[in-house]
């Protein structure tokens, strides 16, 4: 029996990893990644890069992808808590536009691989949050492409987030339950909408 779970998505493509957690008095153990359970749930992907962020509550990052080299990614948590969010832009697929999203923790210790051909993005939902992924291509300076966060077309569902649409992604007046304001980067204030963002 393998040490993970691997359980599909209602979007083709997507996956949740729940490894198996092997704790004693010294502390705890577990596999982040196995090949061979991979293999079996259909996945043969190959990881060349490993990358880490760290980011305060509010933050938002993304939706972001690669045009001519897509990456797929392999993401968890392990500091913190984040809401881990995948967009569908595959033309030929009948759920282009379509969102998933899954909460990951340094608690559930879940992990989730979003093929290539997703837009994909998080929002931290605790003080600070330490967030690892595997890609399976390497960065491409000049490739990468964005989608709006917040395009009322998609609709993600962002937890905790309040505020009113304007019309654009800008920060505008979007922040946490708790009065923390949403933190976007400059470009992230700037990527356009489903319908006139790049398609794969």
């Amino acid at each position: 029996m393998g040490q993970i779970k691997v359980t599909k998505c209602p979007i083709e493509g997507l996956y949740i990893i729940e490894p198996a957690v092997h704790g004693d008095n010294r502390g705890y153990f577990m596999e982040t990644y196995n090949q061979n359970d991979m293999h079996e749930a259909g996945l043969d992907m190959v990881f060349v890069q490993d990358n880490q962020s760290m980011s305060t509550k509010g933050v938002l990052r993304g939706l972001h992808f690669q045009k001519q080299y897509p990456q797929g990614k392999l993401v968890r948590a392990i500091k913190g808590r984040v809401f881990d969010v995948a967009v569908d832009l595959r033309s030929g697929s009948e759920t282009y536009g379509k969102w998933y999203g899954v909460e990951l923790t340094e608690e559930n210790k879940k992990q989730f691989y979003i093929s290539e051909g997703f837009a994909h993005g998080f929002l931290v939902l605790s003080d600070e949050a330490e967030f690892c992924y595997k890609v399976t291509d390497f960065y491409h300076p000049g490739d990468e492409g964005g989608l709006a966060w917040n395009d009322p077309e998609i609709g993600i569902e962002w937890p905790e987030l309040e505020g009113n649409y304007d019309g654009t992604c800008e920060v505008g007046n979007y922040h946490l339950k708790d009065g923390t304001k949403l933190n976007l980067s400059d470009k992230d204030q700037k990527w356009l909408g489903l319908k006139d963002t790049f398609k794969f």
